[in-house]
């Protein structure tokens, strides 16, 4: 049997359809996630639901320069529940080694009173790799998976490429319920299917939320539908939602501008509280859809992308400040 999921990942799709319909018609839960948009921004207060099973982790990417054991009293230091663990090419563990160093890392996480609360990997397809990671998550108790990414090509082929992504994403969903591990889909922006959440929904609407998860993000969701796209991305993935990214943005003016002579801007990564995202309003949004699961801080704010370069202890320091910020919203 497959590890406990959360409520919103329990039914099957054709019973989630059926519930769904008589909810509309009994106006209760479905008809209640479809609260008018003045109401998200001004907070949902009095409706929000109590959160209470949440777990907070942190992304290692910034971390990697550390021992994960290192890693693992470091997130505890400041308060964390667990680990987003790198297992992919350049990843805190690599594929091929993964057999021996997961389960080193789950006992270090252990000892030092954190978890591994899921692990992001680069799997697109069921190869060796891919069996072996599932196989190893399995026997030490995780549960879900980031898989890998798949591109936007040819421009003038998205529906073409939509489906063979949806059939791709079908393959390493049935090598992951071997193992009975949920494959979890990202949302990227830019050249990456699913860039925004509604391309995510038509990717996965034919699988059941016990075959794939959605793995919602706070920057790229908003960074491709800056307005409502990403609230009504959420409304669609609700049964799904199995994960989420926290991190924020912002815009600033490039360098010189383009042969055209239009200006150029960039995208920065920068501290959760301060950026365009509506992290409030959509922390509201998830509370409202009953989401209780777990949330990953990307803190990264290291190279060309942030905001600032920040050193491995800057970046601890200002994860410490987001994680503090985030539960803020959660009391």
């Amino acid at each position: 049997m497959r590890n406990e999921l959360p409520p919103h990942n329990r039914l099957p799709r054709r019973d989630f359809l059926k519930q769904a319909s008589l909810n509309v018609i009994a106006g209760t839960a479905v008809a209640g996630s479809l609260h008018s948009q003045n109401t998200l921004q001004a907070g949902v207060g009095k409706e929000a639901k109590p959160a209470s099973g949440y777990q907070l982790g942190a992304f290692t990417k910034s971390f990697q320069d550390m021992p994960i054991p290192e890693v693992c009293r470091a997130y505890k230091s400041i308060g964390l529940d667990g680990l987003d663990l790198t297992v992919r090419p350049k990843g805190h563990i690599l594929p091929e080694n993964v057999e021996k160093e997961l389960p080193q890392a789950c006992a270090a996480a252990k000892a030092a009173g954190v978890k591994i609360l899921f692990l992001t990997t680069m799997i697109d397809e069921p190869d060796k790799n891919a069996e072996r990671i599932l196989a190893t998550a399995q026997e030490q108790g995780i549960d879900r998976v980031k898989i890998g990414y798949y591109r936007y090509k040819k421009f003038g082929t998205l529906a073409m490429q939509l489906k063979e992504t949806t059939r791709q994403i079908g393959k390493v969903a049935k090598l992951a319920q071997k193992y009975k591990v949920l494959p979890c889909v990202h949302v990227h922006s830019n050249n990456f299917l699913p860039s925004h959440g509604t391309q995510l929904y038509q990717l996965i609407q034919d699988y059941s939320p016990q075959e794939v998860g959605a793995y919602v993000d706070m920057l790229h969701m908003v960074k491709e539908g800056s307005g409502d796209g990403w609230r009504q991305g959420l409304d669609l993935l609700a049964p799904w939602i199995a994960l989420c990214a926290v991190k924020n943005f912002a815009w600033e003016r490039g360098e010189g501008r383009d042969k055209k002579g239009h200006q150029k801007w960039e995208v920065k990564t920068v501290p959760v509280a301060d950026g365009i995202s509506p992290i409030p309003q959509y922390v509201a949004a998830l509370r409202e859809l009953g989401y209780e699961g777990t949330f990953s801080l990307h803190s990264e704010y290291k190279g060309r992308h942030s905001w600032k370069e920040l050193s491995t202890q800057e970046c601890l320091a200002q994860t410490a400040i987001d994680a503090k910020y985030f539960r803020s919203l959660w009391r």
